[in-house]
């Protein structure tokens, strides 16, 4: 099943188009998953799209958006930091969440790529054990948590969640995809390209915290909502650690694409005052 946003409505996308799910699941989608489920295997009525109108996906606005530093080895190392002992969190603000085919806005200083996969929790859980990490996980999604380096790295020590949540800054999309849908949900194929120009290629059966680990560790702490999302790393690659350095501008397109999940296409302007 292929959840998705279309002209304010929840939609399932099938080979045909896009369906609009029943009246009665809107508001209650993650909550419902399971009967969502069962509804798409006989949905009819779809229609012809454009995967250009596709608006985030999630339907409503997540309580809480988990991110992780540092979950890849080789971006640690490009990043000139030592393996992590456990996950390293942060947190980007609802607000900069936007779909998977928009004009990001460009504000002053440095923005630039990360390719993520997100992890979309479909269940209330605490206190999760590792073997038991995906069982609160409905869905996967393509994320990017594009970041401001000036600001995240201005201070001493740095913070990251505001230069990360500029708006716009929290793409996701194209939709929910669910876990029956995916072949092998713990080895994904990630590819970033910039203008056509491949900037970062990894799989995620090479990050450091997988997903089940990623969901344990964070149940510990807070009791994780349906809607929640977690984006889960990015891989080597990054603008900031390449000589020279090279950072998005108004003339870039960016596409964002996961294997067996799907893809977004990103456009950027400056920023008016």
């Amino acid at each position: 099943m292929r959840i998705a946003q279309l002209a304010g409505r929840t939609v399932v996308l099938t080979p045909e188009g896009a369906a609009e799910v029943p009246a009665d699941f809107e508001g209650h989608v993650l909550e419902r998953w399971d009967e969502l489920h069962d509804w798409s295997r006989s949905a009819t009525g779809a229609r012809p799209y454009d995967e250009a109108e596709l608006e985030a996906p999630l339907p409503g606005i997540p309580r809480q958006i988990f991110a992780v530093a540092l979950n890849y080895r080789p971006h640690t190392a490009e990043a000139g930091y030592e393996e992590p002992e456990s996950p390293l969190v942060f947190t980007k603000f609802p607000t900069c969440l936007t779909g998977p085919h928009t004009t990001v806005e460009l504000p002053p200083g440095h923005v630039d790529w990360e390719l993520e996969l997100v992890a979309v929790i479909g269940r209330e859980a605490r206190r999760v054990p590792v073997d038991k990490g995906w069982e609160p996980v409905v869905a996967l999604t393509v994320g990017q948590d594009l970041s401001e380096r000036v600001a995240q790295l201005a201070g001493r020590p740095a913070q990251f969640s505001l230069a990360k949540s500029h708006p716009g800054f929290g793409p996701i999309g194209p939709a929910l995809v669910s876990l029956d849908e995916i072949p092998d949900r713990d080895d994904l194929e990630l590819t970033c390209e910039l203008n056509g120009e491949v900037v970062q290629h990894d799989r995620t059966a090479n990050m450091i915290f997988p997903i089940p680990r990623l969901v344990s560790h964070l149940s510990e702490f807070c009791t994780l909502l349906p809607g929640d999302l977690v984006f889960t790393g990015t891989p080597a690659g990054v603008g900031n650690r390449r000589t020279p350095q090279r950072f998005l501008t108004p003339a870039d397109e960016l596409v964002s694409r996961i294997g067996g999940v799907g893809e977004m296409r990103h456009r950027f302007r400056k920023a008016t005052s």
